[in-house]
């Protein structure tokens, strides 16, 4: 594997680091306080700037940098993650991922943008909160307080203190008073450090390039040999380092490691605060030889040395010393056992977690599009293969025929399989949408939450790779015409902050995605107003409210007053209604004046296979989406009523639905055919309700593959696609929701003619 490809999972990698962010800071502004989502907030950042780091992207390092020292802060409970901090924290999630796009994809970014969230970001890290004004134009006081040298004082005494001002955050003992700066670090690896090929004692060397240390190798947690467990982690490591370079320089020697091992970093000062507040007597300056004390032989050698101190008076204060150290031995003791067991319930956690995780394996998208086309031409070939066998077999009882329907389970279990491997949950699309409505609301001054819901429905990467588009225009109208300005939901009694709420659910085989918003609905006078003057519609023209609210999807059409950065130009809904045909989907609005509106989109589940009923019409053969058939029916002449001059309804449990012919519709007859001789299919559309389709007779029902009538001929109208039958013959798949429309009086394009396709 060369670098290039490395660096490619690297970003796959970010990819995901960067959603887990998102996810993570946006649980913490609905009021989340649970330490593990802060953690993995935490650790996403991290993982970025050790990644970026390996591949000396120092951009992306320095910001990741100042970002993590922040969150740092509100892990350790030093800053309090409100609204305000939250979204400067949002914003430069979003910076991080516009990095991380330039470093994979070449570019620039805003630097005026990423230099003022890295000043906002490092005031809160020191408690402080910038505003925008303030953040472009002061320096962070951090950078202000390194500037300024510090003043070099002789000492005053013979022990070498010096009366110099200082903070207990940066104050290393008397050993290193007027020096540089010392630090207590305690390194105990854990043996997941040893399992990835790490070695500590590396990361100890290059510790040692920071300054002048010295270390000790505690081994007190060793068992004994029959204990002894090879993969396991008993040795840690107490160091005492000088060094001009900072906390942070230490902690970034350890963090490719910092999830491997438990790791201390304390200037010496506030480690020796914590070493005599911890239930442990102070050390006094006695002559006795601490080293004979362990754990089996403590308490007897602690008496001999009481026995020698009763010899001279000066060696009493020794034994008092001693018997406090004895205490100091104990307690060690016991911290050491309740800390064993402590790490061994951890360890044991630690490995039911790994367990019961899903693994995962990254695969060439090619690779997949590849095995499911092969799968497609499997089930075409077991269709084949069957119709062979019932042409040439009438009986229906043959071994063959008991092969040829296992082999018709297995190959549609097959294709199940597959088709779950490219099912993705809609939560990346839907995660980025967040972004948008933060940028839209602050360009137009409003205040505007986003609730997400079913981010987990699963669906066909195609379909998630191509939806994105259209749910951006869809997201951008919402906010810049849907919700109102503050000052307008205030006089109109609603709450300042408007909502957008973007729900994803599976219903009857498809995806439906609704996208509600509780703003001010559909101007339907202005929107039919718009349109007269754009001469899109005659001014005398009647129509209905579904009709109206339809007009926003025409091209060139536009309610904005001004052209500006979000809109006006008339092309946003134009694209969705078009990305939303191009997946054979559908798209519908709900408005209520004063209430808002919603968007219901419904799409296929999958690009590559359906379910469908394949019938016959005017001698050519079609095939009907299953999922839009609600029942099958054999007409009876007496349920049959005519209905103006062309139109008729059909009888069915005492209510009456629209017949459609569709063999007239598609023009494959010029007039219609006798509704008693054919069979109804009742079917369920979006938007036009249920009707009763027409067709000369039934073939069966089957699993066909979808294959693209616009990638290898044209468009063409009432039709969705097509597919090869079992015979070798082309069958055209039905478009339900366009003959519906067509029976309705929507254009279907008549002049042009499927009899010369069929």
């Amino acid at each position: 594997m060369d670098m290039n490809e490395i660096k490619e999972i690297f970003f796959q990698e970010c990819e995901e680091q960067l959603a887990e962010l998102e996810s993570g800071l946006l649980k913490m502004n609905d009021g989340d306080r649970d330490p593990e989502t802060v953690n993995a907030v935490f650790r996403a950042v991290h993982s970025i700037k050790g990644g970026a780091g390996a591949f000396g992207l120092d951009d992306l390092v320095a910001f990741a940098h100042v970002f993590e020292t922040t969150l740092d802060c509100v892990r350790s409970n030093k800053l309090e993650p409100n609204q305000d901090v939250l979204k400067v924290m949002l914003k430069s999630a979003d910076v991080l991922a516009d990095l991380t796009n330039v470093a994979r994809d070449g570019g620039s970014v805003d630097e005026s943008r990423s230099r003022g969230l890295v000043r906002e970001l490092e005031a809160l890290a020191n408690g402080e909160m910038p505003s925008p004004s303030a953040s472009a134009e002061a320096p962070a006081p951090k950078a202000a307080a390194k500037a300024a040298p510090a003043p070099t004082l002789k000492p005053t005494d013979d022990s070498g203190f010096q009366p110099v001002p200082f903070s207990f955050d940066d104050f290393g003992g008397e050993d290193d008073a007027g020096s540089m700066p010392a630090y207590e670090v305690i390194f105990k690896p854990r043996y997941e450090l040893y399992s990835k090929g790490n070695d500590a004692t590396l990361l100890l060397r290059d510790l040692s390039r920071l300054g002048e240390m010295t270390i000790y190798c505690n081994t007190d947690d060793l068992p004994g040999l029959e204990e002894l467990d090879p993969e396991g982690a008993y040795f840690f490591w107490n160091v005492t380092i000088k060094t001009d370079k900072g906390e942070d320089a230490i902690r970034t020697v350890f963090e490719f490691a910092e999830w491997d091992c438990e790791l201390t970093v304390k200037p010496v000062a506030e480690a020796r605060a914590d070493a005599t507040s911890n239930d442990e007597l102070p050390m006094v300056p006695v002559p006795f030889d601490l080293s004979i004390l362990d754990e089996t032989g403590a308490m007897e050698e602690v008496s001999a040395s009481d026995a020698r101190a009763e010899e001279t008076a000066a060696a009493v204060a020794a034994a008092e010393t001693a018997s406090n150290v004895t205490q100091m031995v104990a307690a060690r003791v016991e911290k050491k056992e309740s800390a064993a067991a402590a790490a061994a319930a951890a360890s044991a956690a630690a490995q039911n977690n790994s367990a019961g995780a899903g693994q995962t394996i990254r695969v060439d998208l090619d690779r997949v599009d590849r095995l499911i086309n092969l799968v497609g031409e499997l089930v075409i070939n077991q269709a084949m293969l069957s119709q062979s066998v019932i042409e040439n077999d009438t009986t229906g009882t043959s071994s063959i025929n008991m092969g040829l329907e296992e082999l018709q389970q297995l190959t549609r279990e097959i294709q199940d399989s597959v088709m779950a491997i490219r099912a993705q949950p809609v939560k990346p699309v839907f995660q980025r949408m967040s972004r948008i409505v933060r940028e839209i609301a602050d360009m137009t001054g409003k205040s505007i939450r986003l609730i997400t819901e079913g981010e987990n429905t699963e669906v066909d990467k195609t379909v998630i790779d191509k939806l994105a588009e259209p749910l951006t225009h869809m997201i951008r109208n919402a906010v810049d015409h849907g919700i109102e300005t503050p000052e307008k939901r205030a006089a109109a009694g609603k709450n300042t902050e408007g909502t957008v709420r973007l729900t994803a659910k599976h219903r009857s085989g498809r995806i439906l995605i609704e996208l509600a918003d509780d703003g001010a609905g559909i101007n339907r006078e202005k929107v039919r107003q718009k349109a007269i003057d754009n001469d899109l519609i005659p001014a005398d023209s009647n129509l209905s409210d579904e009709e109206i609210d339809n007009l926003i999807f025409l091209p060139g059409f536009s309610t904005a007053d001004k052209i500006s950065d979000i809109s006006g130009r008339g092309v946003g809904m134009d694209v969705v209604k078009r990305s939303i045909q191009a997946l054979g989907g559908r798209i519908n609005i709900t408005s209520k004046p004063g209430h808002g509106s919603v968007f219901t989109m419904s799409l296929p589940l999958t690009l590559a296979v359906l379910d469908g009923m394949v019938v016959t019409v005017a001698g050519q053969t079609l095939v009907v989406p299953l999922t839009a058939i609600v029942e099958t029916l054999q007409p009876e002449a007496a349920a049959i009523h005519s209905f103006g001059a062309n139109h008729r309804l059909i009888s069915i449990r005492n209510s009456f639905c629209p017949l459609v012919d569709v063999g007239r519709i598609l023009n494959f007859r010029a007039t219609q055919a006798n509704p008693v001789e054919g069979v109804a299919l009742l079917v369920e559309s979006e938007g036009g309700g249920q009707r009763a389709l027409m067709v000369d007779a039934i073939q069966g029902q089957r699993q066909v593959v979808i294959k693209s009538l616009e990638a290898n001929y044209t468009h063409v109208p009432g039709i969705a696609a097509a597919t090869i039958l079992g015979d070798g013959r082309v069958a055209l798949i039905l478009d339900v929701d366009a003959v519906v429309g067509a029976s309705r009086g929507q254009s279907l394009k008549a002049e042009m003619s499927l009899a010369a396709v069929g």
